[in-house]
């Protein structure tokens, strides 16, 4: 039975998005939320909780540290349940310890990335998007299985990280690279909602997604598509 909604939620504010340099000493899985963070994923929470009222859940949380914390906030207002699934799939893209060299100047990463096109862009032994869209891929067919059971939940919670949500939305409605790099990353404690149409029997985003105006970089396949 197709849940009736989709939420996918960022992560709270985590003590990396105050300061880069605690990458130099502490590993990425490890960050914390702040107490802002805790705030913004309570928050999360009491937002989900006016938009479905009533009605069971299923959870999948990356296993990160920020992403559990975030988990332990929001259910705090949606009650915890036994469906709850940790899921490595839907983990942050893997920097593979780079940010952990003292030399590693993140800002200039963050640069070169946006100067280079997210989806392709890898450094030295880490994930570029492209992988993290292949392990997405891998966890819908996970999602569409659990669909099938009996008395599937009505709702679905997915608690993960800015990247991973736009590459979730990526394969879910098969943007391409281009309308990828258009979509921007999600604040915060953002929660975007997927809302199944029953007629149609597919899953409608109710979130208006912020696009940049323009992609960060000039590299972009132009072509005319032939109509057939």
């Amino acid at each position: 039975m197709k849940p009736k909604n989709i939420f996918l939620i960022r992560h709270g504010q985590s003590e990396g998005n105050v300061d880069k340099k605690i990458y130099h000493t502490k590993p990425d899985y490890a960050l914390e939320l702040t107490e802002l963070g805790r705030q913004q994923a309570f928050d999360a929470g009491v937002e989900i909780k006016v938009e479905i009222p009533t009605g069971t859940i299923q959870y999948y949380v990356s296993p990160y540290w920020r992403t559990r914390q975030t988990f332990q906030e929001v259910s705090k207002v949606l009650g915890y349940c036994d469906n709850f699934r940790e899921d490595c799939r839907i983990r942050e893209q893997e920097w593979a310890g780079r940010l952990r060299d003292p030399s590693t100047d993140y800002n200039a990463i963050e640069e070169e990335r946006d100067s280079f096109g997210h989806f392709y862009y890898r450094i030295n032994g880490a994930e570029n998007c492209a992988d993290v869209f292949d392990r997405v891929s891998d966890f819908l067919n996970t999602l569409h299985r659990d669909f099938t059971k009996d008395h599937y939940p009505d709702n679905v919670v997915i608690v993960s990280h800015g990247m991973t949500m736009r590459l979730f939305l990526m394969r879910w409605y098969h943007y391409s690279v281009e309308e990828f790099e258009l979509l921007a990353n999600p604040k915060n404690g953002e929660v975007w909602r997927m809302s199944l149409n029953e007629n149609s029997g597919k899953y409608e985003l109710v979130t208006e997604i912020r696009k940049y105006e323009s992609r960060k970089h000039p590299w972009q396949f132009n072509w005319e598509k032939k109509s057939t």
